[in-house]
């Protein structure tokens, strides 16, 4: 099969939608949250979320078009702090619940029985079921002009792990912590890990690290 950009114009939204959204592959599985200026909280999965760099500690993620109303980049904007909270096995349903159009009165935390866990230095809500919590500070909002999404930059100001989560190098096993991943736009996944691999030099063969 073979589609080129004739094709894809001519499919219904929905279904583009979900076939675009599964061509990018497996992605990270994370729940954002926000509380307003006013202290109403807020919760949203996404499956944008990626590494931008580590000194300084920046996350990004992709928010969709403000064409509606959007409170969690609203309560970002006016707050300056989220929350990224990783998506395990046991609270998938709940997760993916967020995605509904709740008014901005309802808070999805009551909404979908997630509970919300306040950190020492981020001011917007952690999720207390999720395992892999970060607590972000607002650094920058690109608008991207081409499809109207913003991305939000964001510095990692707190963690919250597991004990003994960290390995020597600094590795984090988030496979071990039941982390999960999505494709397309509904499809939940676990990870299996392969294998790891030693730090690639051109005069050196690649080493196994498990």
């Amino acid at each position: 099969m073979q589609l080129d950009s004739g094709h894809l114009a001519a499919m219904p939204q929905r279904q583009r939608a979900a076939l675009i959204n599964s061509l990018s592959g497996y992605k990270s599985a994370n729940l954002v949250g926000t509380r307003s200026a006013a202290g109403q909280t807020n919760l949203a999965i996404v499956s944008s979320v990626f590494h931008l760099g580590s000194d300084p500690a920046l996350m990004g993620f992709i928010s969709r078009p403000p064409s509606v109303e959007r409170h969690t980049l609203n309560n970002i904007e006016a707050t300056g702090f989220y929350t990224l909270n990783h998506i395990h096995a046991g609270m998938i349903e709940p997760a993916h619940q967020t995605s509904a159009r709740y008014p901005e009165s309802v808070s999805e935390f009551e909404a979908t029985g997630l509970t919300p866990a306040a950190g020492d230095i981020c001011q917007a809500p952690f999720v207390r079921e999720s395992r892999i919590r970060l607590g972000m500070a607002l650094r920058d909002m690109k608008a991207i002009e081409l499809n109207n999404t913003v991305l939000v930059i964001g510095e990692i100001i707190e963690v919250h792990l597991p004990e003994g989560a960290i390995g020597e190098d600094g590795f984090v096993d988030i496979e071990a912590h039941g982390t999960v991943a999505i494709s397309g736009l509904d499809s939940y996944h676990h990870g299996q890990r392969l294998c790891r691999l030693s730090y690639a030099k051109p005069d050196q063969p690649l080493r196994k690290l498990d």
